[in-house]
């Protein structure tokens, strides 16, 4: 059988206060025709629809478009879990008719030791979950782990292992050796860290959602799809895509997805990114970090940058910042005889790295105003 391994869609999230759905949008259709070219037999989503588990009307909107153009439109089964970002709650309303369409929603622990049967496969949804749930499942208080809690549910999963089939865990989780990024929240909270590779060795593919990198974990069996979009700077560099899943014999194909509009690094100078033959070579409507290169004052820098490049989500400098400010060795009476707004100037500079607008000098001339006034009285 022929499966796309998808997984942290995250619906809803934002990208430092900049709106994602169009980028989302652009990643599910790629998605959709990459499962319709390759003619998979069924589309994994290994946790992670929504960004939060109390999702926005507009977010819930978006994610029943997809499934349902994805389950009742094109006719693809879907094998999905919650993750840790989802209310599993939410998301389990509806699914006990979900299956009349293969629609398989898995939200809750004892519903992953019920495997789903297909021709040559058995597969596995395994929810995200909390220790507590582990503990009450097994009856067992000393589970105080995450690989403790994993061992005897892979043990009883096995139990149902049909020898004649293979057998695919989906699940949501950080597996022992994968390595992170910013944008995602570690599985640290109540005990739950890492679950050893070692653990997931009989199954012949782990498909896995939380980390969004798919070059997150290399081992022989077990894959993070990552996130079909980019969601902080740490992601610059990541190839967005989807796997394709053969079992027959086993085998793994990455189907890159293009962004929309890329998130991007640059390192350069003022005069450099404000220069027409430097900026007019790039996407002015990507994401970007920038760093500066110089170290000395810029006016409303973020402000001159944002009138060339609109959606930066971050800025800082390479070297620092020099400051020409040095109040050590001037005597508490000498630098209170120094003019209040000169100060209220040099304050802001320093922790601003700018300087203040007019507007903002206004603001502040008439509150000393308002000061001295009210002290005369």
């Amino acid at each position: 059988m022929r499966f796309l391994h998808t997984a942290d869609w995250h619906i809803g999230r934002r990208l430092h206060g900049f709106d994602l759905t169009s980028e989302q949008k652009n990643a599910f259709e790629q998605i959709e025709k990459i499962a319709i070219d390759e003619k998979v037999d069924g589309i994994i989503i290994a946790g992670d629809l929504y960004d939060r588990n109390m999702p926005a009307e507009d977010s819930v909107a978006l994610l029943n478009q997809m499934i349902e153009k994805l389950n009742l439109t094109d006719k693809f089964p879907i094998y999905a879990i919650s993750g840790n970002h989802d209310s599993a709650t939410r998301l389990s309303i509806g699914s006990k008719w979900f299956k009349q369409t293969d629609f398989y929603l898995h939200t809750k622990l004892n519903q992953a030791f019920t495997p789903i049967e297909l021709p040559d496969t058995q597969l596995f949804l395994l929810p995200y979950f909390e220790l507590f749930d582990a503990q009450q499942y097994f009856n067992d208080e000393t589970i105080k782990h995450l690989d403790q809690a994993f061992k005897p549910i892979a043990e009883k999963m096995k139990t149902q292992f049909n020898p004649q089939k293979k057998h695919i865990l989906v699940a949501h989780f950080f597996a022992d050796g994968s390595t992170q990024t910013a944008s995602e929240t570690q599985l640290t909270v109540g005990g739950l860290a890492a679950v050893p590779v070692a653990l997931l060795q009989d199954f012949d593919y782990v498909a896995l959602g939380h980390l969004h990198g798919k070059d997150a974990l290399h081992a022989d069996n077990a894959r993070y799809s990552g996130s079909p979009v980019k969601f902080s700077l740490s992601e610059a560099n990541q190839q967005k895509g989807v796997f394709i899943v053969d079992t027959d014999p086993v085998k793994l194909t990455f189907k890159p997805i293009k962004p929309l509009w890329d998130v991007q690094k640059l390192t350069e100078t003022f005069a450099t990114l404000t220069d027409k033959d430097f900026y007019q070579q790039l996407n002015l409507d990507n994401y970007y970090g920038i760093t500066l290169q110089d170290t000395k004052p810029i006016p409303n820098v973020l402000a001159q940058l944002r009138n060339i490049y609109p959606h930066i989500i971050s800025l800082d400098r390479e070297n620092g910042y020099e400051t020409t400010i040095d109040y050590r060795g001037e005597s508490g009476k000498q630098i209170r005889q120094k003019d209040p707004m000169a100060l209220l100037a040099d304050f802001y500079q320093q922790i601003a790295k700018e300087d203040l607008t007019e507007q903002q000098k206004k603001w502040a001339t008439e509150a000393l105003k308002a000061a001295n006034d009210g002290s005369k009285k």
